[in-house]
């Protein structure tokens, strides 16, 4: 592990790529954090995806006053993946990133990166905290960066499939555009290709994260993707089939690739069972999805005896959800289970990573 302190670089050319479908009202407003970036040459690919509101009429009104933005069009709705892969394909800057139009770059985000990015030729992915928000009011960001904390890409790989889960939102993320060009653009997954993306990239490059500032402002809101198609279950289904679209690909090459795609999908089967547990925290338990969870991990791992927690949820099942509610044992369990959530939590918003 490495730390360095970001200089600025004014010289750097970043294209953002920024996919839009049916958001016009936030599309002005994302578009606009990105071209105000101070400290590097900034040009902008709008990619609408036949939106069914103004956001391609938007877009090129905005275009037709700028020469930094560029707009391609879809006749029929492609999907995020190729949406943002066909923004790929123009993209001519050094660096890259993907904006949703519903999020935003915070001030001075492009600068930062790039810095640690100029600096560490082998870094192909640099990330920072981002700031999550409802609503119209901004939360106010911190704008000035510490350090930099560089990892060789398969110890952080190696972490992210010893946990699990994915540890970046997405408009957070500045991608070296030769990294890209080697490994690909998005995979066809529902909702897991950017973090396999990710993942991808730090297979073939080393990861930064970038300490004291906050990077991008992340929407939340009813209509995202996220919010009207991902509940629990289906995003470990999900964070599972990018492990697996990760390991099926050029990933799957590299020496330790084995023993990674062995560690992401006992974390799966893990976090399933958990899962599952958490239902006997109740007196009156789902027992489909008790079972949609157990077959996950029957279907991830070759014997699910030997997964953590497999032996506890047993005993739940044994005893049933009204006397395993009450249990001073099972108690005791969702104590720690919640102490190491907020341990994570506060580590994540730390160092970027759980």
């Amino acid at each position: 592990m490495q730390r360095t302190r970001p200089k600025p670089d004014g010289n750097a050319s970043v294209t953002v790529v920024i996919p839009c479908y049916n958001y016009a009202r936030y599309l002005p407003q994302a578009l606009q954090s990105a071209l105000s970036q101070a400290g590097v040459i900034t040009n902008v690919v709008i990619v609408d995806d036949a939106s069914s509101d103004d956001s391609l009429a938007v877009a090129r009104s905005l275009a037709t006053s700028d020469a930094r933005i560029a707009v391609l069009a879809h006749e029929r709705n492609m999907g995020p993946v190729q949406t943002f892969n066909d923004g790929l394909a123009q993209a001519q800057g050094e660096f890259l990133v993907r904006l949703d139009a519903d999020d935003l770059l915070t001030p001075g985000s492009l600068a930062r990166s790039v810095a640690v990015m100029r600096q560490n030729a082998n870094v192909g992915l640099v990330y920072g905290h981002p700031l999550h928000f409802s609503g119209e009011a901004l939360p106010v960001p911190r704008l000035t960066a510490t350090h930099s904390t560089i990892r060789p890409g398969h110890q952080w790989l190696a972490d992210r499939c010893r946990f699990g889960f994915n540890v970046i939102t997405s408009p957070e993320v500045m991608m070296r555009k030769s990294v890209v060009d080697r490994v690909g653009g998005q995979q066809p997954l529902a909702h897991t290709h950017d973090m396999e993306m990710w993942l991808r990239v730090a297979a073939f490059s080393d990861v930064a994260y970038i300490h004291g500032a906050d990077q991008a402002w992340h929407r939340e809101h009813s209509a995202s993707l996220s919010a009207r198609k991902v509940d629990v279950y289906r995003d470990l289904v999900e964070r599972r089939a990018a492990f697996e679209v990760l390991f099926a690909g050029i990933a799957g090459k590299i020496p330790q690739a084995a023993d990674l795609r062995f560690s992401a999908m006992m974390a799966i089967a893990t976090d399933a069972i958990e899962l599952a547990s958490r239902q006997y925290d109740h007196p009156r338990a789902d027992i489909e999805m008790v079972e949609k969870y157990c077959e996950v991990a029957r279907a991830t791992v070759p014997a699910v005896e030997d997964v953590p927690g497999w032996n506890g949820l047993k005993k739940r099942m044994a005893m049933g959800s009204r006397i395993a509610s009450r249990h001073p044992l099972f108690f005791f369990e969702r104590a720690v289970r919640g102490l190491r959530g907020a341990v994570r939590r506060r580590r994540w918003h730390r160092t970027g990573e759980i």
